[in-house]
């Protein structure tokens, strides 16, 4: 069997979608849907159900996956690992995201390469700013935290980062047991660390969790997600913060969880690269290795 038809099928399993897995792998996503039936003609069984948001995988196309992903896994990390050694890595790779996800999770991924010779340019700000700088050629990947509906890029999924509601544990004791009781009002009073003025972060949070806009006024505001966490760290107020960014002040015991929704609010963040740029090597070659890491974000 085709070992490009099971790479495909799983791209597609986990993408969740054609159009993204097509995105993911450099094809269009005719290439993808054929190369689905193909295999599924091969294997005499149906792997994918469509639907009007992607694809849902059978029972047959599951029990697939869970066999078939660590060895394609190692397969393409013994692959990217000769590709390595070969690839021309005199040109910086420019890359572009907020500051807080290249500072905490994009950038240390990158050790590993720059240590074999790839150079690293960077540049934080808003999306929108991004995208334009992508498609201007001043970079060469973007990390955006909204989807980019743009023309000539190709963008895939990357992670979903988690919303948590945190605060200093000396909080916990200062406030009700359900602080999620009567809407959240129990926290109308306690100060708030904010990103901005219009509490972006936490107006999300609120709207989904308790169905109302927060009708508080930041009591510090710090354009810098890092500086949030630190002002909440040291016991000011409570927030709202992306689950890897405050990962490990919850395992230190700096911070605690105030409230653990059903379904927590989340931000999917997006890949994206100029169309037709993956045929480089050292951009694939990056863009690869960061999709493939963020599994374990």
């Amino acid at each position: 069997m085709n070992l490009e038809l099971l790479r495909t099928f799983l791209a597609v399993h986990r993408a969740g979608s054609l159009t993204r897995a097509a995105s993911h792998l450099g094809m269009s996503q005719p290439t993808v849907t054929a190369q689905i039936r193909t295999l599924e003609k091969e294997l005499g069984r149906q792997l994918f159900i469509r639907r009007p948001d992607g694809v849902r995988p059978t029972g047959p196309a599951d029990q697939l996956a869970r066999r078939l992903a660590p060895h394609l896994d190692a397969l393409e990390a013994v692959i990217e690992t000769e590709v390595l050694q070969r690839v021309p890595f005199e040109q910086p790779l420019h890359i572009g995201g907020p500051t807080e996800l290249l500072t905490v999770r994009v950038l240390p991924a990158r050790a590993e390469l720059v240590a074999e010779g790839l150079q690293l340019r960077t540049v934080t700000g808003m999306p929108d700013e991004l995208l334009d700088g992508l498609l201007a050629g001043r970079h060469d990947l973007v990390v955006s935290t909204a989807p980019p509906r743009r023309r000539g890029i190709s963008s895939t999924p990357l992670m979903d980062e988690e919303f948590l509601l945190v605060a200093h544990p000396d909080w916990k004791d200062r406030l009700p047991a359900d602080v999620a009781a009567d809407a959240g009002k129990a926290l109308d009073s306690v100060p708030v660390v904010a990103y901005a003025e219009e509490l972006p972060i936490i107006r999300r949070y609120w709207l989904t969790v308790f169905g109302r806009r927060p009708p508080m006024r930041a009591a510090v505001v710090v354009p810098d997600l890092r500086g949030v966490l630190a002002t909440v760290v040291a016991g000011a107020g409570i927030t709202v913060l992306p689950r890897y960014l405050a990962a490990n002040a919850l395992e230190q015991g700096e911070l605690t969880v105030l409230h653990q929704p059903e379904l927590s609010p989340i931000n999917t963040i997006y890949l994206v690269v100029r169309a037709g740029s993956l045929a480089q090597q050292r951009i694939a070659l990056v863009h690869q290795k960061l999709l493939t890491e963020a599994r374990s974000w």
